[in-house]
């Protein structure tokens, strides 16, 4: 009797205690709570032997996120979740799955090296100025860590600095990739944040969908993981965490495909940088400085972008005397309205690449692409700038397999020893071999398919064949065919034919 009197008079002083403690909310001032509030952490804080410590969503009057606190929030998402007994769902980045995080006051229990910690996910109601009559209540969030006070010097140490960097890669792993771009400068409105503009990086290419050799797939697989994983090697050799990439090759042969699937390899986000719409080196310097760690920065058709093409001794003749002082290498393509062409010289473009301001930040590959390698100046594409070249050639037999089981989910097929045989004695890219193998229609059956792109080799080689038997200018070929083509004569492939038949023959 006396027990069950006992807890009567425990639970009346406790509704008690929680009556007046809503009254005191809701009536009292609210520095007066602060005072209580502050008052009573310094008397437990006295007698506790147990050390706490806040990661605020928002410090002060800043609008920026925390950065430790969204690394915390990725930790105990990742890591505590499956022990917490409450939880809040919301949807993720990409918008495909649920995210699992502690939902308000609830409390777990993590362990590092022996030592246990608890975390908690807590909130604080505080006014806010505002010119109305009363005065609005702001919710503020934040994680309290708990831990005892012997265990200082292995929290403060060790123990935080590994929550932060899990969190971070935690966050970078889970984040929404994206695909960047930058526009004319005379374009940015004033308000604008950021040079570069974005939309969500949504490629679906790989390196197991590529048309390339298995050999030249793991060769790359594998330098780009170690790239990835070499934060300390850079570091020690005393080396910027980069790396160049020059893809060069015909056209159609896959090296948009290759940074696309570079970037779903390493998670990256990737920069497209337009040359031509760059003003100056100036401008060209604060682009790469607001571009983030693991990232592709891509310049593609460089011998197209700007006027790199030929040796700098061999253009110094040519160009007047001003232009040779400044190294302009900048194609004047006509004034633009507010602005003229790019002005971005050779110089301005090789300290992008490997100078002293390549090196803020890092983690990012510098990715070149180009049709016509010979065409660029030597100083371009030396080792320490484009560190590894990568030639992507015309399809094999190899690559043709990656294809057909790409769209036609074939394996083998008694069509396949001859595009075997044909496929080494033409020259035709990857795109053109996709597109022959692609169903024009519900009818198209593999082998409909395998058929037509038998036809499509056959023509290649005899094109090859008339070709080494009567050598003709590759422009003069081009403008003749154009100008049949034009007149509607014949089609596109017969009209190449035709050209080369009249340029034997005299005619």
């Amino acid at each position: 009797m006396k027990m069950s009197e006992m807890w009567t008079t425990m639970g009346s002083t406790l509704a008690s205690f929680m009556f007046l403690w809503t009254i005191m909310r809701q009536y009292c001032p609210y520095g007066v709570q602060r005072f209580f509030e502050k008052c009573t952490h310094r008397i437990v804080s006295y007698f506790s032997p147990y050390i706490r410590i806040s990661f605020h969503e928002y410090m002060g009057d800043r609008l920026k996120r925390s950065e430790a606190y969204a690394a915390v929030e990725a930790y105990l998402s990742a890591n505590t979740s499956k022990s917490a007994k409450r939880l809040k769902a919301e949807m993720g980045k990409d918008s495909s799955n649920l995210v699992l995080t502690m939902d308000e006051y609830e409390r777990v229990t993590d362990e590092y090296e022996g030592v246990k910690v608890w975390w908690v996910s807590s909130k604080v109601m505080s006014p806010t100025r505002s010119p109305m009559s009363y005065y609005p209540e702001q919710e503020k969030r934040f994680y309290k860590l708990t831990f005892h006070n012997k265990y200082r010097d292995i929290i403060t140490e060790s123990y935080l600095e590994h929550v932060m960097r899990e969190g971070k890669e935690i966050r970078l792993r889970n984040r929404q990739r994206k695909l960047y771009t930058n526009s004319p400068g005379y374009k940015w409105p004033s308000y604008k944040q950021t040079m570069w503009s974005h939309i969500v990086f949504e490629h679906p290419a790989t390196f197991e969908t590529m048309a390339l050799e298995p050999e030249k797939k793991k060769e790359i697989i594998e330098d780009l993981v170690t790239f990835s994983k070499s934060k300390d090697f850079y570091a020690r050799i005393g080396k910027a965490w980069k790396r160049g990439y020059l893809l060069h090759g015909p056209p159609g042969t896959g090296k948009s495909t290759m940074i696309a699937a570079m970037a779903n390899l390493l998670a990256y986000d990737v920069y497209d940088l337009e040359l031509t719409a760059v003003k100056d080196n100036t401008e060209l310097r604060k682009l790469l400085i607001e571009t983030t760690s693991k990232s592709i920065i891509v310049i593609e058709d460089i011998d197209c972008s700007l006027d790199l093409t030929g040796q700098r001794k061999k253009k110094a003749d040519k160009l007047s005397d001003e232009e040779t002082d400044k190294d302009v290498v900048g194609r004047k393509e006509g004034k633009e309205e507010g602005g003229s062409g790019s002005k971005v010289t050779l110089s301005g473009l090789l300290n992008f690449i490997d100078g002293i301001w390549s090196a803020c930040g890092g983690e990012r590959l510098i990715v070149f692409t180009t049709n016509y390698v010979e065409k660029l100046d030597p100083a371009l594409i030396r080792r320490g700038r484009m560190d590894k070249h990568i030639q992507l050639s015309y399809c094999t037999f190899d690559g043709f397999k990656v294809l057909a089981n790409n769209y036609l989910k074939l394996e083998t097929h008694p069509l396949f020893l001859t595009i075997k045989r044909l496929i080494g004695e033409a020259n035709i890219t990857p795109a053109d071999v996709a597109e022959n193998l692609m169903p024009k229609s519900p009818l198209d059956d593999p082998h409909k398919c395998l058929s037509n792109l038998i036809e499509a080799l056959e023509e290649a080689v005899k094109a090859e064949e008339l070709e080494q038997s009567c050598p003709i200018e590759h422009e003069e070929l081009l403008q003749q065919n154009g100008s049949i083509k034009e007149n509607g004569e014949l089609p596109a492939d017969q009209a190449m034919n035709q050209c080369q038949l009249r340029l034997c023959n005299g005619t």
